[in-house]
C-alpha cells in the first residue's frame, strides 16, 4: 500500500490466539513499522520469575522481576526474536509452564504498569504496530488506528494447537486452558481485556491471514489519507 510521511500507530487487541501477533507482524512489514510484541513481554516475566521459583501470587517479586528484565526485540529471519538480560528467550517463552501462567502474571498490576511505560517509550516516535490486551485502552489510548481482533475458541485453540510441538497439549486441553485466560483477562480488575470504544471489530474466524491483514491495511490506509487531506 502507498504510505505516507505521516507515521502512526497501530493498536491491535484481543483475546489469546485470535492471532494478534501474526497479523500485526504482516501489517508492520508492510507499512515499514516497528512491531511490538507486547505477549511476549510478559512471557518473559512469566518465564523469568518461574524459573526463579517466583508464583504469579508472590506479587511483590512479581514486579521485582518485571522491573530488572531488559527486554529487547529484535527482528528474526523466520520471526522476532526475544531477548532477555541477553539471552535469546524465543523459544522456551512458549513452554506450556510458560502459558499456563502468563496470565496470572499480566494479573498484577504492577507488572502491567511496568510493562506499558516500557512499551509506551517504543511508541513514542510513532510508526509501530502493537498487540495485546489492552493496547487500544490502556498503554496506546491516543493510536490513531485500534483493532479488536477476536475469534471463537474452537478456532483459536486449533490454530494454537497447530503451532505446539507434537504432543504438548492435547486440543480439549487448550480449549480449556484458553477459555480460562479469555476469564481471566476479561476479569482481571487492572485493565482487563476490552474493546475499546473507537475500536474496529474483526471476527477471523473464517479469515486467513491475509484476508485479516488486508483489511487492517486499509484501515490504516483511510486514516492516512485523512490526514494528509487535513494537512492540505
Amino acid at each position: 500500500m502507498k504510505q505516507t510521511d505521516d507515521h502512526i500507530n497501530v493498536a491491535i487487541d484481543g483475546p489469546a490466539g485470535a492471532g494478534k501477533s501474526t497479523v500485526a507482524k504482516l501489517v508492520a512489514e508492510r507499512l515499514g513499522y516497528i512491531y511490538i510484541d507486547t505477549g511476549a513481554m510478559y512471557r518473559v516475566v512469566a518465564y523469568k520469575a518461574l524459573a526463579s521459583g517466583i508464583s504469579p501470587d508472590d506479587t511483590a517479586e512479581a514486579v521485582r522481576t518485571a522491573e530488572s528484565i531488559r527486554i529487547e526485540l529484535r527482528p528474526g529471519m523466520q520471526r522476532q526474536q526475544v531477548w532477555a538480560d541477553g539471552k535469546d528467550v524465543t523459544d522456551v517463552i512458549r513452554s506450556a509452564s510458560v502459558t499456563s501462567n502468563v496470565s496470572a502474571f499480566a494479573a498484577n498490576p504492577g507488572v502491567r504498569e511496568i510493562l506499558a511505560r516500557k512499551q509506551q517509550e517504543m511508541a513514542r516516535k510513532k510508526g509501530v504496530v502493537m498487540d495485546g490486551r489492552d493496547i487500544g485502552t490502556h498503554v496506546l489510548p491516543d493510536a490513531e488506528v485500534k483493532v479488536y481482533l477476536t475469534a471463537t475458541v474452537e478456532k483459536r485453540a486449533e490454530r494454537r494447537f497447530n503451532e505446539l510441538p507434537d504432543g504438548t497439549m492435547s486440543m480439549e486441553e487448550l480449549r480449556e486452558d484458553i477459555a480460562r485466560r479469555d476469564d481471566m483477562d476479561r476479569n482481571r480488575e487492572h485493565s482487563p481485556l476490552v474493546q475499546a470504544e473507537d475500536a474496529i471489530r474483526i471476527d477471523s474466524t473464517y479469515m486467513t491471514i491475509e484476508e485479516v491483514t488486508e483489511s487492517i491495511l486499509d484501515i490504516c490506509s483511510n486514516v492516512m489519507n485523512q490526514g494528509v487531506e487535513q494537512n492540505e
